[in-house]
């Protein structure tokens, strides 16, 4: 039977709660347990006689054991010490509250005991760590050796798992069983020096060297970037195979010189950037292959006008189109900004979402926007032919196989503020084509940025007032971002709850400030955020994990408390909430108590308005992960390779693609087991 099926209750020796335990860690096969590699490693392979040893040692002490007992002290612990003597001396160490190892570690016994050597008064002592009985022919298994350390959870030890581990290389593998999990051609090893998958997983398990991990992982994380990437090149080979479901006329001169004339009417002046991304999007959807697209841009670049314009040509064709943003506020935006474009030439929009059905399903208009949750509705479409995705990062297999159930095959054009350099995003988004709109429109003027220190922040407040009753504008004040679980989420909403309370009684009595927070109900915050664009507030606190999507030109003042809590990126997301309208807009920085205000990455930020140079200096100075985070970027495939090593990403994507003429399913079988486990994987996840 093969190990990837092979269920870990086949696992010689184990009783029925530690399997539990172990599928409590998502170890169901036996495939899975030898895939649970460590994290890191303790070094005690430096073993020591009793007379050499020095404070400070981290060592593995081998000999008898001459006595044990039990200490009770007065808070009921107890403490179990074992005396060790070798040839030269011996050495005693406590354990506290384990009184099993008394059944293991009795008199006279041969032992093996790893550990950090302490000074308690004027002897020396083992703080011991691991600990096994020394037995004829037997490799030693948690002493003497790289110790591998594994993730572990509530029952399961990292001991235990080491030794069920173990158990799996003593007993259940014979040589070559390790074949299996080889999916990269011979060529690539070879060109890569990359170790076979069989010795990459003993090396990992049981290093003889300290290379031997740094070598298994570095090709761990090649098969994650080669499995990502390869896998995105097969899609965007499979989708170049397909024809739309709606051809588009885009060429003939009667469309050309409509979307001339839209274009020319519009209220502002498209930017270089802009005309270009269209003629890129324009001659994807003039042919018969459907488009996939990926557009990003700065907040304010002008991405949605350039979506209207494909949405436009759209219906000069008698199609429609579909634009879909992941929150209803954002939502809410599109539709408004869309409706204000299409009135003028006289294209109908219409608005979809949970709380806002302003359709009749069996009369759509040309134009329908909502949130993803469109997909999922009783809405026939018959006429799609684009499809605009906002923010949705991984609009991946299972929602394309959503749209065509619903009978469509449309040029998909994906948008996104989020900055991310290009190297990252062949990797996240290799299946797409990219576009850039690296050019802000005509006067709008670079947000002023500063970071505040905490001794002028009084003198800040008294400018924002001045700002608020002189000019008449309004402030965003964002509380410190907080991650997303629901205790931290409810920080947030409380921190969030106090500023607003400190706020609108202590600082700004006389302004009129308004709270919104994760925590409220949809309406509610729609409520809110209508009420602020209308002008009915002055000031808005907000949580960091709550979308300000809504444009409101007249903000101008940006406040983010703890700033440097934020990625560049998160904290550029932010910035451009102001700077909508045409007058001067500013960015304050409060970083928290304590901290340092003038920090390098903070000045960095202060002084630079580039979507992508700030990306790419967090990118180089805090890593992939903690900017585009899991449930951004749609990485959360990958445990071992890290988007920050450019090297490794640009050998696997040539890997990648030098393999994609030749392949096919059946020529690579075990390749394309393994991609179809990546798909399925992300579809339960999407």
């Amino acid at each position: 039977m093969r190990l990837a099926s092979l269920p870990i209750e086949e696992l010689p020796g184990t009783r029925s709660q530690t399997i539990k335990r172990l599928k409590s860690l998502g170890i169901e096969t036996i495939a899975d347990l030898i895939r649970h590699v460590p994290f890191r490693y303790d070094d005690y392979r430096t073993v020591k006689l009793v007379s050499d040893l020095r404070e400070g040692d981290q060592v593995t002490v081998q000999g008898s054991v001459t006595s044990t007992r039990t200490v009770r002290t007065r808070n009921k612990m107890t403490i179990q010490r074992v005396t060790l003597a070798d040839a030269t001396g011996s050495i005693e160490m406590s354990w506290f509250n384990q009184p099993f190892v008394l059944n293991i570690l009795t008199p006279g016994r041969q032992v093996s005991i790893a550990g950090i050597v302490k000074r308690f008064g004027s002897s020396l002592t083992l703080e011991p760590k691991e600990y096994e009985v020394l037995q004829n022919n037997q490799s030693l298994r948690h002493s003497a050796r790289l110790v591998p350390v594994y993730p572990a959870a509530y029952g399961i030890t990292s001991r235990l798992i080491r030794e069920k581990i173990l158990t799996v290389f003593d007993q259940l593998l014979a040589p070559g069983d390790l074949a299996e999990f080889e999916f990269l051609p011979e060529k690539i090893r070879n060109k890569y020096s990359l170790a076979s998958a069989e010795e990459t997983y003993r090396r990992i398990h049981f290093p003889e060297t300290a290379d031997d991990p740094e070598i298994s992982r570095r090709r761990l994380a090649f098969d994650e970037l080669f499995l990502t990437q390869f896998s995105s090149l097969l899609v965007r080979k499979e989708w170049e195979k397909q024809k739309v479901g709606n051809p588009l006329d885009i060429t003939s001169s009667d469309k050309k010189d409509a979307i001339y004339r839209f274009i020319n009417n519009l209220p502002f002046k498209l930017t270089g950037a802009q005309k270009r991304v269209i003629d890129e999007i324009l001659i994807e959807m003039a042919r018969e292959k459907p488009m996939n697209r990926f557009v990003q841009g700065d907040v304010g670049s002008g991405k949605t006008v350039v979506a209207a314009v494909a949405a436009f040509a759209t219906w000069l064709n008698g199609y429609q189109t579909v634009v879909m943003a992941p929150t209803e506020i954002l939502a809410l935006q599109h539709f408004s900004s869309f409706e204000k474009l299409f009135v003028p030439a006289g294209v109908e929009t219409g608005l979809w979402t949970r709380n806002y059905k302003q359709l009749d399903p069996a009369n759509l208009p040309p134009v329908i926007v909502g949130t993803h949750a469109l997909l999922t509705q009783k809405i026939t479409f018959d006429r799609v032919a684009l499809v605009v995705i906002d923010e949705q990062h991984r609009f991946g297999v299972a929602q394309r196989a959503l749209l065509k159930e619903k009978g469509m095959n449309p040029h998909l054009l994906t948008m996104t503020a989020t900055p991310i350099p290009r190297t990252v995003a062949l990797t996240i988004y290799g299946e797409l084509d990219m576009s850039v709109i690296d050019e802000m429109p005509d006067g709008r003027l670079p947000i002023k940025t500063h970071v505040i220190h905490e001794k002028k922040r009084s003198d800040g407040y008294r400018w924002i007032r001045e700002q608020i009753l002189n000019e008449g504008v309004q402030a965003y004040v964002i509380c410190p971002l907080v991650e997303e679980s629901e205790a931290e989420t409810m920080q947030s909403v409380k921190a969030a709850n106090r500023e607003y309370e400190y706020l609108k009684t202590q600082v700004f009595p006389d302004l009129r400030i308004a709270l919104i927070h994760g925590k409220m109900k949809s309406k509610e915050k729609d409520a809110v955020m209508t009420a602020f664009k209308n002008h009915d507030y002055d000031i808005l606190v907000s949580t960091s994990v709550v979308e300000v999507g809504i444009d409101v030109p007249n903000a101008t003042i940006m406040l983010i408390e703890g700033a440097e809590r934020y990625g560049l990126a998160q904290l550029h997301q932010l910035r451009g909430r102001v700077g909508r309208g045409n007058k001067q807009s500013y960015c304050f920085l409060f970083p928290s108590k304590g901290s340092n205000p003038y920090s390098e990455r903070l000045r960095f930020f202060a002084a630079t308005t580039s979507g992508m140079k700030l990306a790419e200096y967090d990118l180089e100075h805090r890593g992939a992960g903690e900017i585009y985070g899991t449930r951004q970027s749609g990485t959360e495939d990958l445990r071992f390779a890290s988007l920050s090593d450019l090297p490794l990403i640009e050998h696997t994507r040539a890997a990648a693609e030098s393999l994609l003429s030749e392949y096919t399913a059946e020529r690579f079988p075990a390749l394309a087991e393994r991609i179809s486990l990546l798909r399925t994987s992300r579809i339960a996840k999407d």
